[in-house]
């Protein structure tokens, strides 16, 4: 006797679902490929909006009667603090940036006689011959990664002001509408559960505003502390050098131990007492920064654990580079949030285990 065969039959109306969740899926995902750009901008506004709104809650409790005044003020004075910022370390940068331009023929020809402290360079690893010969196989343009430089250039400084301006209004935008979006968002909820979403939604509000405003005030700190002992210590380009390390301390992980090891290298150049003194600045700096300033910034806003925090840096870097790193760690905070709102919700379902006492 031949087992019985088992014949598994699908509805028309199922496998038509599941194609249309297929083709949705690719849909959606060709979407976001295409507006990347402007999906990374709405999520720098957004970033901005909620480092903000705590100045613009600040005012309405203290006096101020109307939203839209109280985002006037908070925007205007973020501009004047950030013009004031550039006007005064803008033309320290520049002429150090010239500097450094200028002393750049200096190391090269220090380089290829195998003198000064990148000698060793073109002494053990013959640096020089091997940039002549990627010269010769495929020139400047496949060294460099160059090709229509002049275009190149007015392209991408045509699309910093656009992005500049496109999140300054989306920004501006976002702290005016933003909570009648909320609004409106819990409207469309079902009203028996409204208090669980609106629960939620305080949490992540919490976990994001709370990590936005954290991550900025950290890496202003690291900035000011690196530009004070680089100064002290004579090290040049000291202002360029600290304004580099509080932008990179901004990336989780790995933009701090990038910003120590660049100009760990930079204060090496200039005296070896001065690389050492840095470099053990930064080691002492790194772990104040991790187990003080972190948990008294971030409080109980953000509760990842490191290889969490990890994980989401390194698929954050992956799908969406430098921004996907920053917002690595708050979408995984939200994620957080929700399970355990989930998880949290399902035992109360099943109710106590067997045998627990039910409390009254």
């Amino acid at each position: 006797m031949h087992p019985q065969e088992r014949l598994v039959q699908f509805r028309p109306r199922a496998v038509l679902v599941v194609l249309g969740i297929i083709l949705a899926a690719f849909i959606m995902i060709r979407i976001v490929q295409a507006a990347e750009g402007v999906l990374i901008w709405i999520a720098v506004a957004v970033f901005l909006a909620l480092a903000l709104n705590p100045a613009v809650e600040w005012l309405l409790a203290h006096g101020v009667k109307r939203r839209g005044l109280a985002v006037a003020i908070t925007f205007f004075c973020a501009i004047l603090a950030i013009a004031a910022l550039a006007a005064t370390i803008l033309p320290t940068i520049i002429s150090q940036v010239n500097e450094f331009v200028d002393a750049v023929p200096g190391y090269v020809e220090d380089l290829t006689a195998g003198r000064g402290r990148l000698g060793f360079l073109e002494r053990e690893f013959q640096i020089v011959e091997r940039v002549r010969e990627a010269l010769a196989e495929g020139g400047a343009t496949k060294l460099l990664g160059l090709s229509g430089t002049a275009f190149a250039v007015t392209k991408s400084v045509v699309t910093a002001i656009v992005a500049t301006l496109t999140i300054a209004f989306l920004t501006l935008f976002m702290l005016l509408e933003g909570p009648k979006w909320v609004e409106r968002f819990y409207a469309l909820i079902p009203e028996e559960k409204q208090p669980r979403v609106r629960g939620i939604g305080d949490q992540i509000y919490r976990t994001v505003g709370g990590y936005v405003t954290g991550n900025l005030a950290i890496s202003l700190i690291a900035g000011v502390a690196s530009t004070l002992v680089l100064s002290a210590l004579g090290v040049p380009y000291a202002l360029a050098l600290g304004l580099l390390v509080a932008i990179l301390d901004l990336v989780p992980l790995a933009g701090a131990t990038i910003a120590a090891v660049a100009v760990s290298t930079v204060a090496f150049l200039d005296s070896v007492q001065s690389g050492i003194i840095v470099l053990a600045f930064f080691i002492v700096y790194q772990q104040l920064e991790n187990h003080v300033l972190q948990p008294i910034v971030y409080g109980r806003t953000v509760q990842l654990s490191p290889l969490a925090v990890l994980i989401a840096v390194l698929i954050g870097a992956e799908l969406a580079g430098v921004i996907g790193a920053l917002a690595a760690i708050p979408v995984a905070g939200t994620i957080q949030v929700i399970l355990v709102d989930w998880l949290t919700h399902r035992r109360r379902r099943r109710g106590p285990p067997p045998g627990e006492p039910t409390t009254i």
